[in-house]
């Protein structure tokens, strides 16, 4: 059965894809990138995470005065987003041989890599709000 000079003419191609971006690539098939994209973002994208890293930003910090420039983080919270942190390589923790026991945290190199894309993000985020607050109303009201 051939195909006649009409259905030629309609026939339609398919489009030519774009080349896929390196984020794209990594989260198809069996790369390993699509995993570290994932942990990454689940440690960083969490409630306290970026906030905790901002904090640090400028200078070491104890605990407590962690704890006053992160309004609303419990001690329990902050003290698992800490551990985590240093775990990950993005915070160290200072022990001081004082009496009482003082403690510092300050970023790493590798955790002050992530300052510019936070602060992008946090800078979108910002400006973006609205309206997304707005998408969020207009949805709720159908």
């Amino acid at each position: 059965m051939g195909v006649t000079e009409a259905q030629m003419t309609t026939r339609q191609t398919a489009p030519i894809a774009a080349p896929m971006s390196s984020y794209e690539g990594s989260c198809s098939g069996d790369a390993g990138d699509g995993r570290a994209i994932r942990e990454v973002l689940d440690r960083i994208g969490d409630k306290w995470s970026l906030l905790v890293i901002g904090t640090l930003r400028r200078e070491r910090l104890r605990f407590s005065e962690l704890q006053r420039h992160i309004p609303g983080v419990s001690q329990r919270m902050l003290t698992l987003t800490l551990r985590q942190l240093e775990r990950d390589g993005l915070i160290t923790r200072t022990v001081h041989a004082e009496v009482p026991p003082r403690v510092e945290y300050e970023l790493t190199e590798l955790g002050t890599t992530l300052i510019q894309v936070a602060t992008a993000l946090a800078d979108w985020a910002t400006s973006e709000y609205p309206r997304i607050e707005a998408s969020r109303a207009a949805y709720d009201a159908r």
